[in-house]
């Protein structure tokens, strides 16, 4: 192919390349093409060899236009060029920088409650937009909601950051939940960090009604938005067979906190000396999987006649930083007799951890710092998530509560 032949490439519009330049003084072959005035933003270079000949490709993007903006190319050797070749290099190239110039970008609602907690997932890209949204209420106590600009998300993927922390407020976030698919969204997602019916799955006698199936028949009927069904992001749900509760509308994606509080050991100074205990089986079956390159305790709980007494099944506690590791925690009793159990075992320090810290009446005054190390007194860290919002206010900065935030992985599910 002769080398002054004209480069020919997809640009949407034919009068976009106004400028073109040769250069035979530097490089045997060299054409450049411009866009306007524009300012490049992005470049990709690449060169092609063979047994004779080198040849070097830069790719330049300018914002809000066509990837194939501006071409130059090189021959080291010779006056020709491989043109079939250097196209489908330009061409894989230039599609991979589409791919990141048009990343996907997220319009984020959020309540009055999950306010900080959506600032804090915004802050981890800068593709996702926080939207805001007005919660009135009629003087009758309903709720009197309006999105604003509700118009501009057409086309725009949204997400909604939700707290079910009491039956009063599911009602009002529903009704949002329920309207934003139909303001013609490209695709919605719910973000429920904690699924609050998930302890009441089971149905022991007749007449229980089990909340966590209505709860999640409830989502299931979300109205289809534009991209098909809902996505749900919810952490750490209590039973594993409530992924099993909804129907075919909704997408339930299950995420976990566990790798947060795996980062958080590894920053221990005695990280090397972890073991994670386990108040029962149930949790045992949930994370020793994730959890199974440290030593592992397993507690159970017993019956001595009306009494329910926690009681060391297997692992050693001793000398130890044993960390104890659950779901969530409510009254905490069950937490207080495990770790007086592994005290009573030797164990050097306990700490504990749980996705959900829902403390109802505030049981989390239950919990006491050990005071640099008296175990039967205390614990040395209790890490809960940002998964319940009002707990979070209620323990800041108290010892020996830290809060670990689910911002990080929010923001990375959203970009799925």
């Amino acid at each position: 192919m002769a080398a002054n032949r004209p480069l020919r490439f997809p640009f949407k519009n034919p009068n976009t390349c106004v400028k073109s330049s040769r250069n035979s003084l530097s490089v045997p072959f060299s054409r450049t093409y411009t866009i306007g005035r524009s300012k490049i933003k992005n470049r990709i270079a690449c060169e092609i060899k063979n047994f004779e000949n080198s040849y070097q490709w830069t790719i330049e993007s300018v914002p809000g236009t066509d990837p194939f903006c501006s071409i130059q190319n090189s021959a080291s050797t010779s006056n020709s060029i491989p043109m079939a070749a250097a196209s489908t290099a330009a061409a894989a190239a230039a599609l991979e920088l589409t791919s990141k110039t048009e990343a996907k970008r997220i319009c984020l609602f959020f309540c009055a409650e999950t306010k900080i907690l959506a600032e804090k997932i915004a802050a981890e890209s800068d593709g996702i937009e926080l939207r805001s949204i007005s919660w009135r209420k009629f003087e009758d106590g309903f709720p009197n909601i309006f999105i604003p600009n509700a118009q501009g998300i057409r086309g725009r993927h949204v997400a909604f950051l939700a707290s079910f922390s009491s039956p009063a407020v599911i009602f009002e976030q529903l009704s949002v939940i329920y309207a934003l698919p139909k303001l013609f969204i490209s695709s919605f997602t719910l973000v429920l960090p904690f699924f609050p019916t998930g302890t009441f799955e089971r149905m022991e006698d007749e007449g229980d009604v089990a909340t966590a199936f209505t709860l999640a028949r409830i989502l299931s009927n979300i109205p289809i938005s534009r991209g098909g069904p809902t996505s749900l992001v919810t952490f750490d749900i209590h039973a594993l067979q409530e992924r099993f509760y909804f129907g075919d509308n909704i997408l339930p994606c299950f995420e976990s906190g566990i790798p947060l509080l795996k980062y958080r050991l590894q920053q221990l100074p005695d990280s090397d000396n972890i073991a994670i205990a386990f108040p029962d089986d149930g949790a045992w079956k949930r994370f020793h999987k994730q959890l199974q390159h440290f030593p592992t305790i397993v507690c159970a709980k017993v019956r001595e006649g009306d009494q329910r007494i926690v009681r060391l099944k297997e692992g050693e506690p001793k000398g130890r930083h044993v960390v104890i590791v659950d779901d969530l925690v409510q009254s905490g009793g069950t937490l207080r007799e495990c770790q007086k159990v592994l005290a009573a075992h030797g164990a050097a320090k306990i700490s504990a951890y749980v996705t959900h810290g829902i403390f109802p009446n505030r049981s989390w005054q239950r919990f006491e710092h050990d005071n640099g190390g008296h175990p039967e007194n205390g614990l040395t860290y209790f890490w809960i998530t940002d998964s319940c919002p009002l707990t979070v206010k209620e323990v800041a900065n108290k010892a020996p509560f830290e809060v670990l935030s689910l911002a990080g992985s929010i923001a990375a599910a959203l970009r799925i």
